[in-house]
């Protein structure tokens, strides 16, 4: 809707322009040479630059000049000539520059949308759309980037279905949009690479600090900035029809699990360094078991959203808007977050935000689960 009101207003304003312009010509005409208010036209064909296609700027240009040009021939009787030629000349340099402001518009948009594809496409191969689905399991959220306009940052999410059972990941990088992307590639990457074939979730963490530590290195030599990442890691497998699960946080923010009803905070799993400063302890990380039942839901976030503020300088409160809303459906539940959690903010969220609101589906996918019978037993 947004879109056809835009576009339905480029098509009206060439013809709004050439209308105000006959209209003062026309003033110009019938009031006498006291009023000379043809000056003030050369406002149209500049308008016509900033907002409509080149033909339309041109026909308004042309509409200009022929009527400008008119009005100092023949409305201005006491003009000398050579005001007459500076008035002319003048209104052909008002279109030539209005013309030139066109194209250098028109070219500039173009190479924004050839640029705004191409990031746009990086960006999906990054972090997949939401919601995610992996086996049995779905998970709705959203993601802001602090950066205006950039589908991703510094916050990093992924599940995956793999011979051990559902593996889900939520990180958050040093920094905040575009300048923190590389170590969260690189981080991404390595958990999609070894929650296939790591048999725990300490050996996956374990990749992923060696694949951050690379990065690190390559990063110093070339002058830039080191970089570390939180990350809280969740397994769960299906044994003899019941759900055992894992978690291991490395230096993450708690996550909410929604039973019944009520929100609880849990810290499975924490007391590990974040990913990056693992060398700054001899304490190997090591995952705590948790036992989900059917009707779970987990909420994850990032500290871009219980750090966000309100005018008050108050930190967003995630639990008690949770416990407002557990009644509502996981899509629902993340919109309405979502909005709130914007007008808190008043739209000006300092850092990276991302929810993630996992569950498992009422009816699995079969197929899902016969790939993953079939991983498990090769």
């Amino acid at each position: 809707m947004a879109a056809d009101r835009s576009t339905e207003s480029r098509r009206l304003a060439p013809v709004l322009l050439i209308l105000a312009i006959l209209v003062v010509t026309t003033l110009d005409a019938t009031t006498g040479p006291e009023l000379h208010i043809s000056a003030f036209m050369g406002i149209a064909p500049l308008y016509a630059a900033l907002r409509c296609p080149f033909r339309q700027t041109l026909l308004v240009a042309v509409v200009f000049v022929v009527c400008l040009t008119y009005v100092d021939i023949w409305t201005v009787p006491d003009w000398a000539p050579a005001s007459r030629v500076v008035g002319i000349f003048g209104a052909f340099l008002v279109a030539a520059f209005s013309l030139m402001l066109c194209r250098t518009r028109l070219q500039r948009e173009a190479l924004h949308a050839r640029t705004s594809l191409v990031a746009d496409t990086v960006q999906r191969a990054m972090l997949r759309e939401l919601p995610l689905s992996a086996g049995s399991v779905e998970a709705y959220g959203f993601y802001v980037s602090a950066v205006e306009g950039a589908r991703v940052g510094g916050d990093i999410y992924e599940a995956i279905d793999t011979p051990y059972g559902l593996r889900l990941m939520i990180g958050d990088v040093q920094g905040k949009g575009m300048p923190a992307i590389g170590a969260g590639v690189e981080v991404l990457a390595s958990f999609r690479e070894a929650a296939q074939y790591q048999e725990s979730l300490e050996s996956v963490a374990g990749r992923m600090e060696q694949a951050l530590a690379r990065y690190n290195a390559r990063s110093a030599e070339q002058g830039a900035d080191e970089r570390f990442v939180t990350a809280l890691l969740m397994e769960v497998r299906d044994t003899d029809g019941a759900a055992e699960g894992r978690v291991l946080s490395c230096g993450h923010i708690p996550y909410y699990l929604v039973r019944d009803g009520e929100v609880h905070e849990r810290r499975d799993g924490e007391g590990a360094l974040p990913l990056g400063l693992g060398a700054l302890s001899g304490e190997p990380r090591r995952s705590v078991r948790v036992h989900p039942e059917p009707d779970d839901w987990v909420v994850l976030c990032t500290d871009g959203v219980t750090e966000a503020r309100g005018e008050d300088g108050t930190f967003y409160p995630l639990a008690e808007r949770l416990a407002r809303w557990t009644h509502l459906e996981p899509a629902d539940l993340t919109r309405t977050l979502r909005a709130d959690l914007e007008d808190f903010a008043h739209g000006s969220l300092k850092d990276d935000a991302t929810v993630l609101v996992v569950r498992r589906r009422t009816n699995p996918d079969p197929d899902g689960q016969l790939s993953l019978a079939r991983a498990a037993a090769a």
